[in-house]
């Protein structure tokens, strides 16, 4: 059954409004599970993997959103700028190889803002390491180098070749979309400017190396400088100087899905 069904599986497309595989309105049923890469990089919890694959797919769920990086720290997948651990990045081929024979697609996200896992702090530690002369955070979207790093760190990806599968990612229909990053902020420019050509520029990156799978940001969903009237409608007031702008950064060419984070405990 498995063989016969990935047959005729087709990477997922945008036409319009409406996403479609296989020439049929694809609906996502999805849901988040960050871990699934460092589990499967310890023997001990692989199977716990295969296990909350399967039980999603069991309970028709058809999406997973999932980490694709870990950048320094503890079972990096990263481990410094264009040096990657083998044996990380195999977890990851093991992880979309579960997915893609249970028929469920992925998400993949590409870095972090928050420090969990490394994130953009992490690059900058490196960047500092290097010499380079970086004073916050938010450098991550500005510095060219780090920049650099980012770049060379999704292409180490896309370009991935599975040694379950012998499928390069890139080539992969498991795979419904690329991520740039969780949840970016970049607070230092609460006009936008800054995050927006980060995005503009990423997006143009990663549609170079692979122009067919789906793209999206990661971002929270506020609302920015260039929708005013939409501004008291989000979460506080801090929510508006973040950074971000949800429908100006949804509007740069290559995005292709938009998102938006529900914290139903916060907002």
């Amino acid at each position: 059954m498995e063989d016969a069904h990935h047959h005729h599986w087709t990477m997922v497309e945008c036409s319009g409004t409406q996403l479609w595989a296989s020439g049929r309105p694809f609906i996502i049923h999805g849901f988040n599970t960050y871990w699934l890469m460092s589990f499967a990089a310890d023997q001990a919890t692989r199977p716990r993997v295969t296990a909350a694959i399967a039980e999603a797919a069991e309970a028709g769920l058809n999406v997973c959103r999932t980490w694709a990086f870990s950048d320094g720290g503890y079972r990096a997948l990263q481990t410094v700028p264009f040096h990657y651990d083998e044996d990380v990045f195999q977890a990851l081929d093991f992880v979309v190889s579960e997915a893609k024979r249970h028929n469920m697609r992925l998400i993949l996200s590409l870095c972090n803002n928050w420090e969990d896992y490394g994130g953009k702090a992490q690059y900058v530690r490196w960047g500092k390491e290097a010499g380079l002369d970086l004073t916050s955070e938010d450098d991550f979207f500005s510095d060219p180098t780090i920049k650099s790093y980012y770049k060379a760190f999704v292409e180490a990806v896309v370009t991935r070749i599975n040694t379950v599968t012998n499928e390069t990612y890139k080539d992969d229909p498991t795979i419904l979309a690329w991520e740039l990053i969780n949840e970016p902020r970049c607070p230092s420019d609460p006009s936008g400017d800054t995050l927006q050509a980060w995005i503009e520029e990423m997006a143009s990156y990663v549609k170079s190396i692979d122009p067919v799978h789906l793209l999206e940001i990661g971002i929270e969903g506020f609302y920015g400088l260039s929708t005013p009237e939409l501004l008291p409608v989000n979460p506080d007031e801090y929510s508006g100087h973040a950074g971000t702008d949800f429908i100006r950064n949804h509007q740069a060419p290559g995005i292709d899905l938009a998102s938006i984070h529900v914290y139903s405990d916060t907002w």
